[in-house]
């Protein structure tokens, strides 16, 4: 179907006008309606954060959302376009994205005004009807709202000619989505600016008698400690948002686990074949769940989900080098790996007392309680009888990030029991996978206390 291409063709169409609130709403409600998936890719948030979404569109509020960092704040925004419509027409060449039957800036006024229904228009995607800025203290009220332009000026306008006005970044989104991330880094005088964009609908440009009653959907994001801090937001601005989401980190290790598949870095290796067991999977989401609750590590910035992905990187990596050097086409990652998490760790976290410890004795202590916690899920002690037995007679096990998978097979069969422990996390066959799991299964003994661990510089040796 051929889309009108003038205000008359458009006039004479099935089309009718509606604002952004309107749209967002009508095509939610479709969805609903159709059991369509939303958010797709927005994981855990199933039965918090997304129903307050559903709600704040449903009741045409402006949204702003609370939570630290790494909590997929910007990206539901971005998903937001999602509910807008396919195309709709604006007036051709303007600034604003004009609707055509009801223009607001003076350029377009005049044009209507003078040409009717000959005025061209344009067919807006929901990609060019969404703009998104960081807020940061040098943001000035002429990058949002506007300012005169001296370039119009010299062309030989008048001062007072609103046709002098160079149109900011609020205003080009008219009949659109605005996102503004990390609202409180705003200077005050530029919040006391959005007030009237917030309410009225409409900008002041430098005492203009200029009035833009603009059509926007308004969305912010926000760290909860600056948004609830005395003097970081003006509070009539907080008024002004109809619905305060609060987000959150992955409650559950298998919603941490599923990020971290989804957003982590692939990549596809000629006759290199990767498999990650899942409990090393486990064990780096535990690492980032323990990070929450340590009392070692500032929760005012959070930990971020961005943690758990790039140690999953740094863990898959680790082990294909290992991989590479001894000429194997399997990479598993092992614990003995996971000293590679230290450099992917450190810098997103905060300590709560800088000097009296190391961001690396740190990250040690949660790797430690983390392989604990899930050999503990897996595992019960009792499961090892036959296997303590062994190295009560002396058996003892070398592990070494650089050993070769089939060292592993050929010491684990030696040991009464490994063989078992070894099958029950279903690494059979694979001498990759059996390597990953003795060590898992030494590991955990070890930090049950049941075993020792003798480290050396390119080796560790477990013993009675």
């Amino acid at each position: 179907m051929n889309q009108p291409t003038t205000i008359g063709a458009l006039r004479d169409s099935a089309y009718r006008p509606k604002t952004v609130k309107e749209e967002l709403r009508a095509n939610l409600i479709t969805a609903l309606a159709s059991k369509k998936p939303i958010f797709e890719g927005i994981v855990g948030y199933e039965a918090t954060v997304i129903p307050q979404i559903e709600n704040a569109i449903l009741s045409g509020q402006d949204i702003i959302f609370l939570g630290e960092r790494g909590q997929a704040k910007t990206r539901i925004a971005r998903r937001l376009i999602e509910l807008l419509d396919a195309e709709v027409p604006a007036i051709a060449g303007c600034e604003i994205n004009d609707d055509p039957f009801e223009p607001i800036c003076a350029a377009c006024k005049y044009r209507v005004a003078n040409d009717g229904d000959a005025v061209e228009l344009v067919w807006l995607t929901p990609d060019r009807r969404y703009s998104e800025k960081l807020a940061t203290p040098d943001i000035s009220i002429a990058d949002l709202i506007g300012e005169v332009d001296p370039i119009k000026v010299a062309e030989g306008r008048y001062l007072s000619d609103e046709l002098t006005i160079h149109y900011g970044l609020v205003p080009r989104t008219h009949r659109g989505i605005f996102a503004l991330n990390e609202l409180p880094d705003l200077a005050e005088r530029v919040q006391v600016g959005l007030l009237n964009v917030m309410e009225e609908r409409d900008v002041q440009i430098r005492g203009y008698k200029v009035r833009l009653p603009l059509d926007l959907f308004v969305v912010a994001s926000a760290n909860p400690e600056d948004y609830t801090n005395r003097g970081r937001i003006i509070t009539p601005l907080k008024d002004r948002f109809g619905s305060q989401i609060r987000t959150h980190y992955p409650k559950e290790i298998a919603t941490e686990v599923g990020i971290m598949e989804q957003e982590r870095q692939s990549y596809v290796d000629e006759g290199i074949t990767t498999a990650v067991p899942g409990y090393m999977k486990e064990v780096l989401a535990e690492i980032s769940q323990l990070a929450r609750r340590s009392p070692e590590i500032s929760q005012r910035s959070g930990v971020s989900v961005r943690v758990t992905v790039a140690n999953y990187e740094n863990l898959v990596s680790a082990a294909l080098k290992r991989a590479l050097r001894s000429g194997e086409t399997s990479v598993v990652p092992r614990i003995s790996d996971l000293p590679a998490v230290v450099a992917s760790t450190a810098g997103k976290i905060e300590l709560e007392s800088v000097g009296e410890i190391s961001e690396e004795r740190v990250i040690d202590r949660l790797v430690q309680r983390a392989v604990l916690n899930v050999f503990n899920r897996t595992f019960s002690l009792v499961e090892f009888d036959s296997l303590l037995a062994a190295f009560q007679r002396g058996a003892t096990m070398h592990v070494s990030s650089q050993l070769p998978s089939q060292e592993y097979v050929k010491q684990a069969l030696q040991i009464p029991g490994m063989k078992g422990a070894v099958a029950k996390l279903g690494a059979t066959g694979n001498p990759a996978a059996i390597a990953a799991a003795v060590e898992f299964v030494l590991e955990g003994l070890h930090l049950n206390r049941k075993l020792n661990k003798e480290r050396g510089e390119t080796r560790s040796t477990f013993r009675a």
